[in-house]
């Protein structure tokens, strides 16, 4: 079973697919403590409001009519049947499958699934999160040109180190490459000119869409 913390229908905030309707399942419990983290309620892995079998949340998100779908947390993939809900999902060609993960946990045994039906949207936890210690580099050699990788960003410090990270492992040359703020910590119009001044050509900007809709503190949004 699944510990779920909340599901609901709302667009994408963030991503590829940022502005599609999509149907969101957050999973509970964590194993990072990132200090901006906007879902902390959910880090529990007590703070569950059901617990749902695979075949209950792929029939919930069929009973939507929504195609994507975005699995997160918390960290989903520290659900022990993560693999079973992929398989079940992947099998369907009508959804698109997004996975929401905090770089903290390895992608290796998900490497045979059919990636352009699964995209991982890893995160790679910079200096202000106090978590990069816990990063699973190896994990870039996993992501594909249907992935990304998101840098959230909290000041001039965090904007550096994303940028060698960036370079160290190529990342624009193998995946889809963000940078998104922390909500409130830095001025978007400072991230942009990180980049014209660094000329980072192929690296995204991201606002999250979702903040700016709604109150940056909302659930099931």
């Amino acid at each position: 079973m699944f510990n779920i913390a909340e599901k609901f229908i709302s667009i994408n905030g963030e991503g590829k697919s940022c502005g599609q309707l999509a149907v969101f399942i957050r999973f509970s419990g964590c194993n990072l403590d990132c200090s901006y983290c906007d879902t902390d309620w959910a880090r529990d892995a007590e703070a569950y409001t059901q617990q749902m079998s695979a075949e209950e949340i792929y029939d919930y998100i069929k009973h939507t009519g929504i195609n994507n779908v975005t699995l997160t947390g918390g960290e989903p993939l520290l659900q022990e049947d993560m693999r079973e809900l992929l398989d079940i999902l992947s099998e369907d060609n009508s959804l698109n499958i997004e996975i929401e993960t905090n770089g903290g946990i390895s992608l290796e045994k998900f490497t045979d699934m059919d990636r352009q039906r699964i995209c991982f949207t890893m995160d790679y936890k910079l200096p202000y999160s106090a978590m990069e210690d816990h990063m699973e580099v190896d994990n870039f050699k996993y992501l594909t040109k249907n992935d990304v990788v998101k840098f959230v960003v909290s000041g001039e410090k965090d904007l550096i180190r994303g940028k060698e990270i960036i370079d160290k492992y190529d990342l624009t040359d193998m995946t889809n490459v963000y940078f998104s703020s922390a909500f409130g910590s830095i001025d978007l119009e400072e991230i942009v000119n990180f980049m014209k001044e660094n000329k980072m050509n192929e690296t995204n900007l991201q606002v999250q869409l979702h903040k700016v809709i709604w109150s940056p503190d909302e659930r099931g949004v």
